[in-house]
């Protein structure tokens, strides 16, 4: 059997970062998380994970296909998990660290973990991204969240891992002037370990995913280990953002059902395929469209129409004067945008769980937002990755969330640097 190797995943989020992970030998003692429809989805999908590696996918599907509750799925899945599944449901404060710390080492205990080879995550990225400094009157200035990386210094300080990987948005590097990423690097190096000080901006373009997210993997390793920044080969998709949608289940505003709807067609297309999106259960989950008023579906339909004869985008001034309703109109002027079925997507955000105006689907007969499976397709993660909670709640967890093929192609680079040690 593979060698597994140990891991601690922070600020979990839904699990995208974690999927990657699990794909390439990696098994997580614990995972912290605040947010309670995220941990419910995390949960999920470590309870499918080990079903699937016991021979018990079937029971899983039960689940997936509402044949039975979820109290019935985790009390059917139990027996796998006699130290429960690790996640821990708490934010990161002063007040909890010192207990959530402890927990965690027993845990590595009672599971005969001798020590951590890597710890994953990174905070919530509102503090430092550029979008949300723009809409703070202080520049997030005064945001509590710029100090949430400390808490991750402190559990590699606490558990040593051989390597982290830390992600955030580009924005860190700039915020409080330089002074988060400045500390970070510093401190670092005093914890012992090597690292790029300049880190590394990535696309998930690169690595297969059908959306240009770019992103900041900060990757460290102990000073005396065998190790450089990988080398991450380009690995971009043929396939365009329209691959993504065709086998779906049309929908106009309103359309979709909680219960599993099959696909349109039997045949997945070439990307599908070949990424493992489109997985072995005939039916799709979280495939709802929201409602959308005539005013906004207009709207809509101008900003595809626009996109279609020229590839030019539909600024909110542009507009007639009678589909305008926000007063300030000189500021976010391409809050309405269409997903490019031609080429890639614009970065999925979390602002889908407010509406879908920045998200619309590509086509102009059904003038909508995209679903939240088009959003999890973007996103990179599979037809079987359940989201739990509301459907505002599961746009959040996917916004936030890194693609799961970005994660696997980080993951896989990872793997060969601890084999090689």
């Amino acid at each position: 059997m593979k060698e597994k190797y140990t891991g601690i995943d922070l600020f979990s989020g839904a699990g995208g970062l974690t999927e990657g992970f699990i794909r390439h030998s990696f098994d997580f003692v614990a995972h912290v998380e605040m947010n309670e429809y995220a941990t419910q989805t995390l949960d999920t999908r470590i309870r499918y994970h080990k079903l699937c590696n016991n021979g018990k996918k079937d029971f899983y599907y039960r689940y997936f296909s509402g044949e039975i509750t979820r109290e019935d799925f985790i009390a059917g899945s139990q027996d796998y998990f006699p130290e429960g599944t690790g996640i821990y449901h708490c934010e990161i404060s002063p007040e909890t660290e010192s207990d959530l710390i402890n927990s965690i080492k027993k845990r590595l205990d009672s599971t005969g973990k001798e020590s951590v080879d890597v710890i994953i995550g990174g905070p919530p990225c509102q503090a430092y991204s550029l979008a949300g400094r723009g809409r703070s009157k202080d520049g997030m200035v005064n945001d509590p969240r710029n100090l949430l990386y400390l808490y991750y210094l402190k559990a590699i300080e606490t558990f040593k891992p051989k390597i982290f990987v830390f992600e955030n948005v580009p924005g860190i590097i700039s915020s409080l002037n330089g002074k988060v990423f400045e500390d970070f690097n510093e401190k670092i190096g005093k914890l012992g370990y090597c690292g790029d000080p300049n880190a590394r901006i990535l696309n998930a373009a690169d690595f297969g995913v059908l959306q240009n997210r770019k992103r900041i993997i900060y990757i460290g390793w102990k000073k005396e280990l065998d190790f450089e920044y990988p080398d991450f080969q380009q690995n971009k998709s043929e396939y365009n953002t329209g691959d993504l949608f065709n086998d779906l289940p049309p929908l106009y505003p309103g359309e979709g059902s909680n219960d599993p709807q099959k696909y349109l067609t039997k045949r997945s297309s070439g990307y599908l395929k070949e990424k493992g999106l489109r997985t072995d259960e005939p039916v799709v989950r979280n495939h709802i469209a929201r409602n959308h008023n005539e005013r906004d579906r207009e709207i809509y339909r101008k900003v595809i129409s626009k996109w279609e004869s020229g590839r030019e985008r539909l600024h909110y001034d542009e507009l007639p004067e009678e589909l305008k309703t926000h007063k300030k109109r000189k500021v976010f002027t391409d809050r309405f945008k269409v997903i490019d079925k031609e080429g890639l997507s614009h970065a999925v955000l979390a602002h889908l769980a407010k509406d879908g105006h920045y998200f619309i689907y590509p086509d102009i007969k059904y003038a909508r937002s995209i679903t939240v499976r088009e959003a999890a397709r973007i996103q990179s993660f599979p037809d079987n990755y359940l989201f739990e909670g509301p459907r505002t709640a599961q746009y959040v967890q996917i916004g936030n969330a890194v693609p799961p093929l970005m994660a696997s192609g980080i993951a896989k680079e990872i793997e060969k640097g601890l084999n090689r040690n």
